[in-house]
């Protein structure tokens, strides 16, 4: 790894999620590291501009980018990479993916911003998805060659998420929203039209802000709590102490909450969209998308059920933070 250490990366996002950090972190481990993380700025033409210096600066300093998001961030990356003959590699997040014209969601949505993509894609030298659904949207999306394209899955600490204590009789869900399409989305609706039927439950609900909570007010029942902003150990101790996750989503790569929640033992009630059942498997429940009734069985399943340390082992053994580290560093290595 010595000669490793004289190879510089430049590390570009939209957003400082925990996930992309921990890549960060891991690729600061093993090569000289100059991040940019443009959080909260506002897509005026002096910010684009200001912008395409900064990464251009970074591109001409550094011998690979690495991007999370195929959005305008990545298309500046991949060109100017390809412009000075350097590699380049984009994470797919799973919105650049998706097209939902009901829900006016999804970077396939406009022609302008498929051609985005399929340009992102073609200037590219390595395409990361985090589940095989994504891998398949690409294809079925793009003309890409199919070896360009790496599942590399999320990877988790299981030392960090881990149960302690006694679990008790909540059902939780984390879902960042801020509007009613994010809402509508993650399954919001559903999940507190199920906490109505279920009144001796306690629902807690993190990420929601206070605009978003009042489009969900008509169906708001006395046992659903709503938390909007959280630490991570104050969110790890809801983990621990929720007897059931649900993933309602009409949509989602590989979801990092469920797969946190199901560590520490939570057991899982999810749609079969994208990664849902990826993380799930065997060890946990299915319903609907938006479908209200089976929601409620399958929590009162859950709520019955034993199937905690066997979602926990899952996680544990096909999704460990090592391997991400591990096939991250093979394919930039490969690069390089």
């Amino acid at each position: 790894m010595k000669n490793f250490w004289k190879k510089k990366l430049l590390f570009v996002s939209a957003y400082d999620s925990p996930f992309v950090i921990k890549d960060l972190e891991i690729l600061k481990n093993h090569f000289k590291v100059k991040s940019l993380i443009f959080t909260g700025i506002k897509k005026n033409p002096i910010n684009l501009l200001l912008m395409f210096f900064k990464i251009l600066y970074g591109i001409i300093q550094t011998d690979l980018s690495f991007c999370w998001f195929a959005d305008i961030r990545a298309l500046y990356a991949v060109f100017l990479s390809k412009l000075f003959n350097k590699k380049s590699i984009v994470v797919v997040g799973g919105y650049e993916l998706a097209n939902i014209p009901e829900l006016n969601y999804g970077g396939l949505l406009t022609k302008f911003s498929k051609m985005r993509v399929k340009w992102i894609f073609q200037l590219a030298d390595k395409i990361f998805v985090v589940d095989e659904s994504l891998k398949n949207d690409t294809l079925k999306n793009f003309n890409i060659n199919i070896n360009k394209i790496k599942i590399i899955p999320t990877g988790y600490n299981s030392d960090e998420f881990c149960q302690k204590g006694k679990k008790e009789n909540i059902v939780l869900t984390v879902a960042i929203s801020d509007t009613i399409t994010r809402i509508r989305l993650k399954g919001i609706h559903t999940f507190v039209k199920s906490a109505d039927q279920l009144r001796n439950v306690s629902f807690l609900i993190v990420g929601i802000t206070a605009n978003a909570k009042s489009w969900l007010e008509k169906d708001l029942s006395g046992n659903v709590l709503f938390i909007d902003k959280i630490s991570q150990e104050e969110l790890i101790s809801l983990y621990r102490k929720s007897k059931v996750y649900c993933q309602l989503s009409i949509r989602e790569g590989l979801p990092n909450s469920l797969c946190e929640a199901m560590l520490c033992e939570c057991v899982p009630v999810g749609t079969k969209k994208g990664g849902i059942p990826t993380a799930i498997g065997e060890t946990g429940y299915y319903t609907e998308y938006g479908n209200v009734d089976e929601t409620i069985n399958a929590i009162k399943k859950a709520l019955k059920s034993d199937l905690g340390k066997s979602a926990r082992n899952r996680i544990m053994e096909m999704f460990p933070i090592e391997k991400r580290e591990k096939l991250l560093l093979e394919e930039i290595k490969g690069l390089l």
